[in-house]
Formats: C-alpha cells, structure tokens, sequence
C-alpha cells in the first residue's frame, strides 16, 4: 500500500512489516559474528527493532536464502539507501523505518583492517600518545568476579601533531602489557626518526624503549594535580598546578614536548562517541562493541571528517589519501 506526501510516493510502512515481536533471533550466524540480539528483551523505543530488522530482510534479500555475509554484502552495494538521515541511528519523530540501524560490529573489525592495511610505515615528525578511560558493563571497584571483559577500558591513542593524524589506538588496561601492546602498534604505523611525547604514565619508559628504541626523541610530559578541595569535586578532574617536562633519551625539543593536541582528541572522542561520556548509562555492555564503536570512529575521523583546522581529512594531510572519503565508500573500501 502506498500513499503520496508532497507528490512523493510513501509506503505504508505500518500494513507490511512483519508483527512485533519481543526477542530475535539470528540462525547460522558465522563464527566470531555478534549480532548482539539473540534473547534480548526489548523495551521502550526499541520495540519496533525487531519488525524494522525484518522489514530490512524482505525490501533487499526477498526470494534468497540468505546467510550473514549476504546481508552484509547487500547492506555494503546499498549502503547509501540504508544511511539514516542526520546520521542518527535512532527513528524519527514520524517513527522508526527500514534501515535505521547499522550492523556495528562487522564494519567495526574491518574499520580495524583498514587502518591496519592503509596507515603503515607513515612518516611523522611529531607523534603525541595518551589514553582515556572508559568501563565495560561496571566500574573496576564493582567487576568482583575480576571478568577480563568487564570493568576499566582504557583506549591508548597516538596522534602526529601536525596532521592530526591517529596513527593507531588500542584498547585495553592501564598496565606495562597493553602499553607494549600499543608502542608496538606505533612502530607499525611510523618510520624513520620522530619526536615522541606522553604522559607520566611509568610503563611509558619501558614499553618506548622496547619498541622503538634510539630511533625516537621521547619525552614525557609530568603534570602536577592539587588535592581536591571537597566533596564536589568527585566527579571533576583535579587542577594542574604545574606540567613539568622531562626528557628520557635522544634529543627531544623542548618547545615540542607537549600532549594537548592528543588531549583535544580525548575530548572529540569523548563528544563524538556516546560510549565514552560522563555520568551517563550509556557505558557499553559488551568489550567487542566498544572496541568497533572505537574502531568505526577513527576511520571516520581519519578518512571522511574534513578537521575545522586543516579544512582536510588528517588522511589527506598525511597523503594517505587525496579526496574525502564518504562513508558509502569507507563502507565499501572495508
């Protein structure tokens, strides 16, 4: 059935979607595939998910014996169609309609390939590296059990300065391990001789010297808090009374010795990423899904955000790439 609304033809949406339905369920899903809906209960505005799901099923794939890479292969040649309006994963004042959700998880690992496969042995001169904290299903302090995927997640984040290029991330725990993890992720991502400058975080040291040895300048930058002044300040960062520079090896600049540009990008992050906010319950419930939230974000922001103070993509800065990337080809290049 179907109507007219501004001389444009409309579905009625309402007289062909299948029933609502209150669980889903995903059969011959493929190995190492989260589609995060099986025998979840759901309530409030995502009650029509499940009809909206089906409604994607039957508009693209009708007729076919579908497997997921089908679905994730008309959903990639169709993407353009699929992309809600406003960039907004959620319905509409006049109601939810087909191909309002994405499927995160996949592009997530593949955003992952692509920023692997695209930004290796860069030439940089001035790489910035600092982490932000964020939890999964519960604070630290309340994940009693000591689950590996459950509690404080801390992305690690190594930006060039001058590109504004995210050389690579990872995420994990604040420990010597998974900051080993990260530099040797950097080492990948760069060549040649650089300055590089983090935090007072310890393990820096170590894991610096490890993987990428004498043919870095490093650097880190030790900042000094006051002690909070009363209860209020709970949930506010302490106040920096002082950043104190201090060189570790090889002869870095001392005017270059700086993480504000890394610490503007926590911001961005924190902005663009509802996972990441304050004092909200938006906090992800699943450590793989934050990880493809985290991994979708930085190949938009590396290939398709045009950066207000480069008025290019930190891709195109870096002549990884010559064009702004649309997210129908980011999409397709995954």
């Amino acid at each position: 059935m179907t109507s007219e609304i501004n001389g444009s033809p409309q579905r009625d949406v309402e007289s062909t979607w299948a029933r609502p339905v209150d669980k889903l369920k995903i059969s011959a899903a493929g190995a190492g595939i989260n589609l995060n809906v099986d025998g979840r209960q759901l309530s409030s505005p995502l009650r029509g998910f499940g009809q909206m799901w089906q409604k994607t099923y039957r508009i693209r794939l009708e007729g076919a014996s579908v497997d997921p890479q089908d679905l994730v292969r008309a959903w990639k040649e169709n993407f353009p169609q699929f992309w809600p309006e406003g960039n907004h994963f959620y319905g509409r004042v006049g109601g939810m309609q087909p191909g309002d959700v994405a499927l995160l998880n996949l592009a997530g690992r593949r955003c992952q390939r692509l920023m692997d496969a695209r930004l290796r042995g860069i030439e940089v001169r001035d790489v910035q590296a600092d982490e932000i904290w964020g939890y999964v299903g519960c604070k630290e302090k309340n994940n009693t059990d000591g689950d590996p995927l459950r509690g404080d997640a801390y992305c690690f984040v190594a930006l060039e300065r001058n590109s504004k290029l995210v050389l690579t991330w990872h995420l994990g725990r604040r420990t010597a391990r998974d900051t080993v993890a990260f530099t040797e992720k950097i080492n990948e991502a760069t060549k040649g001789q650089f300055q590089i400058t983090t935090d007072g975080f310890s393990p820096y040291v170590d894991a610096v010297h490890y993987s990428l040895g004498t043919r870095v300048d490093f650097a880190q930058l030790v900042k000094v808090y006051a002690a909070p002044r009363d209860a209020k300040q709970r949930y506010s960062p302490a106040e920096v009374v002082d950043a104190v520079p201090v060189p570790r090896w090889g002869e870095p600049e001392i005017n270059r010795i700086c993480t504000s540009h890394v610490e503007r990008q926590n911001l961005t992050m924190r902005m663009q990423i509802r996972r990441l906010t304050r004092l909200t319950n938006a906090f992800s419930k699943k450590w793989e899904n934050l990880k493809a939230a985290l991994a979708l974000h930085f190949a938009w922001y590396n290939f398709c955000r045009i950066h207000s103070t480069l008025r290019v993509t930190p891709a195109m800065e870096a002549r990884v790439t010559d064009h702004v990337w649309g997210i129908g080809e980011l999409l397709r290049m995954i």
